[in-house]
């Protein structure tokens, strides 16, 4: 338990970070394609009996490597080219993972996480691939900011786009192989998007939504796990539902955009508006 207790807080305050980035850039579907392209990297890396870590990553460098290049074709749209490429990607992993027998119980891990198997070498590498994926993006949050909203700005500066993109995807790739056995491959995304996308509505601050992000993360993944411990329901399920809970309530209950307030408010000019008219 104590294991997967840091995995949890690890994957959490990375993908929260990161996640910043994938919510105000629009990168949600990138994501998703990225994620589902790391499955059959995985999958050979299993039945090679290998590093998952390794195999994960490749695959997804090369997914992002594929999204480019079919971009460029001018019949082909960007997010035509992501839904080719993840489909594609993901349909390889089910048929190369049915190969292994036994294939159910491992595809399940796979998909939805098994964050009570986690292993002091999974803790390891996540501490260290997760850590040094936020130093790097916490050194370069500047520039990312930058291409993020401005990027005429940022090629008139001579920044090199192009890279920083490319490093952004890598790190995002990376971060998304390490939270596979917090909550597995479907879900994965939603520890990019949903704690950012709550932070985002709490505050307008770049520095502080990233921070914000990043303990939304860690505590959905506390709260989650310890829900998932008590009533011995899916983790990466559980997880991922507290964080949907507290975007709810932020979307509910904030204080500058919050549905509650802006109800209160109209319902107060409206109670303004009779109290005149009579």
């Amino acid at each position: 338990m104590r294991l997967a207790l840091v995995e949890v807080v690890v994957v959490g305050i990375v993908a929260g970070f990161l996640g910043t980035y994938v919510v105000l850039r629009g990168m949600a579907f990138v994501g998703d394609a990225i994620a589902h392209a790391v499955f059959p990297g995985v999958v050979i890396a299993f039945l090679l009996k290998t590093s998952l870590f390794a195999g994960g990553a490749a695959f997804g460098v090369l997914t992002a490597l594929a999204i480019s290049s079919l971009s460029l074709t001018r019949r082909i749209k960007e997010d035509t080219a992501i839904g080719v490429v993840f489909a594609g990607a993901f349909a390889l992993g089910i048929v190369l993972i049915s190969t292994s027998p036994g294939y159910t119980r491992d595809l399940t891990s796979f998909l939805f996480g098994d964050i009570l198997a986690v292993s002091a070498t999974d803790i390891y590498l996540s501490v260290s691939i997760g850590g040094a994926a936020l130093v790097v993006a916490w050194l370069l949050r500047r520039a990312l900011v930058l291409c993020s909203f401005d990027r005429e700005m940022a090629l008139s500066m001579g920044l090199p786009v192009f890279w920083l993109d490319t490093l952004l995807l890598l790190l995002i790739t990376l971060t998304i192989v390490i939270s596979l056995r917090a909550v597995g491959n479907v879900l994965v995304l939603a520890m990019f998007v949903t704690p950012a996308a709550t932070a985002r509505l709490l505050v307008d601050d770049m520095g502080r939504m990233m921070f914000l992000s990043s303990v939304i993360g860690a505590t959905a993944g506390v709260v989650g796990l310890y829900l998932s411990w008590h009533t011995d329901l899916a983790a990466g399920g559980m997880i991922v539902l507290t964080a949907t809970v507290m975007f709810l309530l932020a979307l509910a209950l904030s204080p500058r955009t919050g549905l509650v307030r802006r109800l209160l408010g109209r319902a107060r000019a409206e109670a303004g508006v009779a109290e005149a008219v009579s």
